[in-house]
């Protein structure tokens, strides 16, 4: 199989086979990791190891912290207003697409949003870089890589305010100065590990500002203080986060995966402009390194062609139901080799119809 889904999304090998020997026999403990408690020594270990190699791997210091929680990406969208937007406040927003304008709304909720940078007028096909992020605001919150449009930000806006970043589908896949953020969030399940759990990594210094009460469980403060067991964490999707973790260091880290990301990148869209049976969706400048998105020129062929995939185990090439059309997501542990099955199989395809 060649596994292109955008999330849940493929794992390395050796992290899969571990993290199913861990679930019959964990560590020789006689017990599977789904058994085991997490206030034990054992889940204690597994907690701090992978907390600390997130900092290792962004290079952050003790004025970040750590935290694995629940409820996945979209959880954060209103959790971090919550947290760092009081009343009569604002905080400015880039939509780049469909996860950035669900942060917008739920953002609603606990303040006044500005939308600073929008590329709706063209269907979130580019990235805005020329706008003004006013000197009031409490925070600039973007999403790093747009995993349904196919557009990724190569650079990190230009800011004097606390900047908050979705990058859950970018997360580990290139070095970053990841110090120049307040707060960063990411579902685990496209870079990270298995679905189920959700990094936040946050400067201290930007949290017990607002002056509302924060639900116990809501209150990122109180998830540092009880090292993130302030309740039962899902300890599987940590665990497979450690694997995945520890994999990515072993492999040369992140300038190791932003090298093989390019690799993968260059082969896929050197062969998509190459061949103009396809469209490429996004501005060239803006391509995102994670998801490649485009469409088929002769509409009524794009069943034939997915059906194609299929036969020849090629999954997850559809793309998202709010914008249809094609999509190839190509994550850190995708081998390059997938990369040139495809590659393969579409310039078959479009020498049979064209």
């Amino acid at each position: 199989m060649y596994n292109f889904n955008s999330g849940p999304s493929i794992l390395p090998a050796e992290v899969l086979q571990q993290a199913a020997e861990a679930i019959i026999n964990f560590n020789n403990t006689g017990l599977s990791l789904l058994e085991i408690g997490h206030r034990t020594n054992w889940f204690g270990e597994v907690n701090t190891e992978a907390r600390s190699l997130v900092k290792e791997l962004m290079q952050l210091g003790d004025e970040h912290e750590v935290l694995f929680l629940h409820g996945g990406a979209s959880t954060q969208f209103m959790q971090v207003p919550m947290n760092l937007l009081d009343d009569g406040e604002t905080a400015a927003y880039c939509d780049s697409g469909i996860w950035g304008a669900k942060a917008i709304k739920e953002a609603k909720l606990f303040g006044n949003v500005n939308v600073v940078a929008s590329s709706k007028d063209k269907k979130h096909s580019y990235i805005v870089k020329d706008f003004t992020v006013p000197a009031d605001s409490k925070y600039l919150h973007y999403t790093t890589n747009n995993t349904v449009e196919g557009t990724e930000w190569h650079h990190i806006p230009e800011t004097n305010v606390p900047l908050v970043a979705d990058m859950s589908s970018d997360i580990f896949s290139r070095p970053f100065d990841f110090s120049r953020f307040g707060l960063i969030y990411a579902g685990a399940q496209k870079n990270m590990g298995a679905a189920g759990v959700n990094l936040i990594v946050v400067r201290k210094d930007v949290l017990g500002k607002v002056k509302r009460p924060i639900p116990s469980i809501m209150d990122y403060r109180n998830h540092i203080e009880a090292e993130s067991l302030l309740n039962t964490p899902p300890v599987f999707a940590v665990y497979v986060a450690l694997l995945t973790l520890r994999w990515i260091k072993k492999e040369g880290g992140l300038a190791e995966m932003e090298k093989r990301a390019k690799e993968r990148a260059d082969l896929f869209y050197n062969t998509l402009d190459s061949l103009p049976f396809y469209t490429p969706i996004v501005a060239r400048e803006d391509r995102s390194l994670m998801n490649a998105t485009f469409s088929i020129q002769q509409p009524e062929l794009e069943k034939e062609f997915l059906d194609l995939c299929k036969e020849n185990g090629m999954v997850g090439v559809k793309g998202h139901r709010s914008v249809g059309g094609l999509r190839v997501s190509m994550y850190n542990a995708l081998p390059l080799s997938s990369v040139n099955e495809i590659c393969q199989l579409m310039r078959h395809f479009a020498e049979k119809y064209s």
